[in-house]
């Protein structure tokens, strides 16, 4: 398993950027594939973006695509999610999460999941 740890969140207004990221320890990151969860209060958490482990392929939600773009840098052993246009509906916990197994549409199902950093879009 490997350690994550996100950071970048925090309070920007309505049609602004915002980059996280989500750093981790140990030297297999690079065959892990990643992927960003969201959670806004009272509702349940989904699936955002994720980027393979080569980083060849990238997923989107239909919510954020267009919006938001998932990178990685395996030799600094991060994973970026570089959100423009930001609405006040993107408002929530993001959290990274990285698996070996593909990446599972459910964040349960990952084997190292982060902690999360809140991401707050004012109008």
């Amino acid at each position: 398993q490997v350690q994550l740890v996100e950071s970048g969140g925090g309070l920007v207004q309505a049609g602004g950027s915002l980059r996280l990221s989500c750093a981790a320890s140990g030297r297999t990151f690079r065959t892990y594939g990643v992927g960003w969860f969201r959670q806004a209060p009272g509702k349940e958490r989904e699936f955002v973006a994720g980027i393979t482990w080569s980083g060849g392929n990238t997923y989107y939600a239909d919510s954020v695509k267009g919006r938001f773009t998932v990178s990685r840098d395996n030799a600094k052993n991060t994973v970026y999610l570089l959100m423009d246009s930001l609405k006040p509906e993107d408002t929530a916990v993001y959290s990274c999460a990285a698996s070996t197994r593909g990446l599972p549409m459910n964040f349960v199902n990952y084997e190292s999941r982060g902690q999360g950093t809140q991401v707050t879009v004012s109008s």
